[in-house]
């Protein structure tokens, strides 16, 4: 009877538990311990959304100015959107129409050269007829149906000067030329506006009709901010020869901001992106052969592109 006690005051005991000071104790560790690994995840989730916020940032002005080097190297470039031949024979000292294949991209003043080898030359074009593909020069030799025509040189104004009526501005690029490697001729403006906080890139056809306004469609980069010390968008590096403007180098400076507050710091980020030198490779070429007095492949600007750069 006395055995029977024992034993069963021995296992009432083994299962009483723990005692209300150990459960708060170990209830205190646990809370510590949760709330370290909260503590962490939550300085975790903050940093990834920093790191997010400033990659996006950086990416998106990145693009921007590569973009834009891209294409002021581009600036200037002449091309045809395809091979182009005389439809007919041309007669020496003469001026006169005579049909192409193409006559797409050509204007009123432009450079091209006809024929090959020996036979071959320069003439300036007097008149352009789109729609019966025709063109109208003077020329020096005679020329046979199927010779090639080619365009050569580059625009001396292929980014456009500020010092010519309706040019560049420390604000607004404007360029054109084959900037897409296409063969086809656009014109694009490259809009700074500070005061929207957006840079605006606005492509158009060179000969369009009009320019229409940029628009949301445009919008390359949001959250453009004012430059370190109001520094320009754009500068321009330009040479004189014969009183033809050449812009033979673009300064390219964008700051943008953030598009959500840093959690950490709780202010905006922002970042600057300078492009000291960007130099339009063809129209430094033009330069160059106009320094050489070599005039007949430096392409005058269209007149088309001439009535597209002033502003609406």
């Amino acid at each position: 009877m006395q055995t029977s006690t024992s034993t069963s005051r021995s296992i009432a005991g083994s299962e009483s538990g723990f005692s209300i000071v150990e459960l708060m104790v170990t209830t205190l560790v646990l809370t510590v311990v949760s709330g370290v690994v909260m503590s962490g995840v939550m300085n975790m989730t903050q940093l990834n959304s920093t790191v997010v916020n400033r990659t996006s940032m950086f990416a998106g002005v990145r693009n921007a100015t590569a973009l834009l080097e891209q294409e002021v190297g581009q600036a200037g470039r002449v091309s045809l959107p395809a091979i182009v031949k005389l439809q007919g024979a041309v007669v020496a000292d003469t001026t006169a129409a005579v049909a192409v294949t193409s006559a797409d991209n050509m204007f009123v003043g432009e450079h091209l050269v006809l024929g090959a080898g020996t036979n071959a030359e320069t003439v300036t074009l007097s008149a352009v007829d789109h729609g019966a593909n025709t063109i109208t020069a003077t020329y020096l030799y005679n020329h046979a149906a199927n010779e090639p025509v080619m365009a050569a040189g580059a625009f001396s104004s292929g980014v456009v000067p500020p010092t010519v009526a309706d040019g560049s501005t420390d604000w607004v690029l404007k360029i054109f030329g084959d900037i897409n490697g296409t063969g086809d001729m656009v014109y694009v403006e490259y809009t700074c506006d500070i005061a929207k906080g957006r840079l605006y890139r606005n492509q158009m056809a060179w000969d369009a009709a009009k320019k229409e306004e940029p628009s949301v469609e445009q919008i390359l980069v949001d959250n453009v901010q004012p430059n370190p010390n109001n520094t320009a968008c754009f500068v321009y590096q330009t040479k004189t020869v014969n009183k033809v403007p050449f812009v033979i180098g673009v300064a390219i400076t964008l700051t943008v901001q953030s598009q959500e507050e840093d959690p950490v710091t709780h202010e905006y980020q922002k970042e600057s992106k300078a492009l000291l030198n960007v130099s339009p490779r063809n129209v430094f070429n033009a330069w160059q052969l106009a320094s050489l007095d070599i005039d007949n492949r430096v392409q005058p600007t269209p007149d088309e592109i001439t009535k597209l750069l002033p502003a609406n």
